[in-house]
């Protein structure tokens, strides 16, 4: 095994730390056999999270990669927004593009769900902060209805976050400080874009934000329709990959004190 071992990872030029531990979890002759089958080599994104410190774990139809030390207690007395600090730092050195990404849930007054991918800009235990047009269709649904919920999905990790809460506007200075901070052009468009409006050809977006250069050439202010929302979490859901799909779920719920509870769900 060792010899074996010396080739292989010289070919892969792995380091000795990750060799070894892969060796103390046990995961040495589940690796060897699943990489002879792919004639020795190993993808980029294995590479990286084995350098990471997490183990790879295979079944006979799928390859899953999970943490080294995933989600085995049955109640986690934990701040969930400690875990998710934790998870957000290792989302952002694994993830190719947009850690932050989250699909956000909304419904309008009928019933009727939709979704789309924002990014998450500002965290705390107070909520998420993400930016949008507020005469948006989102923004219009979610000032109805005062409810949101958004699912964050790391792929690399094979982790996920849902939160579920009330939704409202950001103050107007939070707004202001995070639209000054972005660069020139993105200021421009926030004011160009009639967000979800029908737009006949793409040279009409273009001509404004010609137009809009002329009027702002430097500093333009933000506009009155565009800002942040904080979605302020009554549940969240940590979610794990497991292996044969037997995933780590904790759902977390405040209780009447104002203190989070944690349950385990089946997967």
């Amino acid at each position: 095994m060792i010899k074996f071992w010396q080739i292989y990872g010289s070919a892969l030029h792995i380091g000795q730390d990750a060799c070894a531990a892969l060796v103390l979890t046990g995961k040495l002759s589940m690796f060897i056999s699943i990489r002879l089958d792919r004639e020795g080599r190993m993808g980029f994104e294995e590479k990286a999270l084995l350098q990471k410190g997490y183990t790879t774990m295979t079944t006979d139809n799928k390859s899953a990669s999970s943490p080294a030390t995933p989600l085995g207690m049955d109640r986690l007395s934990e701040n969930p927004y400690a875990i998710f600090a934790r998870w957000f730092d290792e989302a952002k050195a694994a993830e190719i593009n947009d850690p932050d990404a989250m699909a956000l849930a909304s419904v309008d007054e009928a019933g009727m769900p939709s979704v789309r991918m924002v990014l998450l800009k500002e965290w705390s235990e107070e909520g998420f902060v993400f930016y949008t047009n507020y005469e948006s269709r989102k923004s219009a649904e979610l000032l109805a209805t005062g409810k949101a919920a958004f699912v964050m999905h790391w792929k690399s990790l094979r982790r996920q976050v849902r939160a579920v809460g009330p939704v409202e506007q950001i103050p107007a200075a939070q707004s202001d400080a995070y639209y000054n901070s972005r660069p020139y052009g993105s200021r421009i468009g926030a004011w160009a874009s009639i967000q979800s409006r029908p737009l006949e050809t793409r040279q009409e977006l273009a001509d404004r934000v010609v137009e809009l250069e002329a009027t702002y050439p430097e500093a333009p202010p933000r506009p009155p329709h565009w800002g942040g929302f904080i979605i302020r979490p009554d549940e969240i859901e940590l979610w794990a990959d497991g292996e044969f799909r037997l995933h780590d779920r904790f759902r977390f719920t405040r209780n009447d004190a104002g203190y989070w509870q944690s349950d385990r769900l089946y997967p």
